[in-house]
């Protein structure tokens, strides 16, 4: 997969939400994790994420919206349930991408989301956890960017080439 991204949270309060989200990160391939004025509780999430991902991927903590950096050229892209933001499966994602969720129990800040250079929504009639939502997003990035072919017209996979035989059940080969 070409290109790059992290993915946080801005004002996580939950360790097990911020572990779940970091945990997922890592299983993706996010490049690195950050949280923007989080919980102090939340440094308990290391023990939530048993992947131990904070050994793995550089976690950044800023302590405000103006303390965020991010790489050049990486764009913000904020996942916020508002009426002006893209519906997710519509959304065509940056090579070069850092994804931010709200807090568990809002939405991003108005200087966050002023920050953005995009806002996305997963299209469900209402919001879902912050892990979720973090999962379901860099679910639809590794199918946007991941290389793989459109999805066939017929129920189920892929269908075998002229060439390719199928592998028969040891049952099925004694029948023959």
């Amino acid at each position: 997969m070409r290109g790059y991204f992290g993915i946080g949270a801005e004002e996580i309060s939950k360790p097990m939400n911020l572990g779940a989200l970091m945990r997922t990160a890592h299983a993706f391939g996010a490049s690195f994790f950050f949280t923007i004025n989080a919980h102090a509780k939340v440094r308990e999430a290391y023990r939530s994420d048993t992947s131990r991902s904070f050994e793995h991927m550089p976690y950044y903590a800023w302590d405000s919206v103006e303390e965020t950096r991010l790489p050049k050229g990486c764009a913000l892209v904020g996942v916020e349930l508002t009426d002006d933001a893209v519906e997710l499966p519509r959304f065509q994602h940056p090579p070069a991408a850092a994804y931010v969720l709200g807090r568990e129990r809002g939405s991003l800040s108005p200087a966050l989301e002023a920050r953005c250079a995009h806002l996305v929504k997963i299209p469900t009639k209402f919001c879902v956890n912050v892990g979720l939502a973090g999962a379901i997003v860099m679910y639809d990035r590794l199918l946007a960017h991941g290389g793989y072919p459109a999805r066939p017209i017929m129920p189920g996979g892929p269908k075998l080439e002229m060439t390719e035989r199928p592998r028969l059940t040891r049952r099925q080969e004694s029948d023959d």
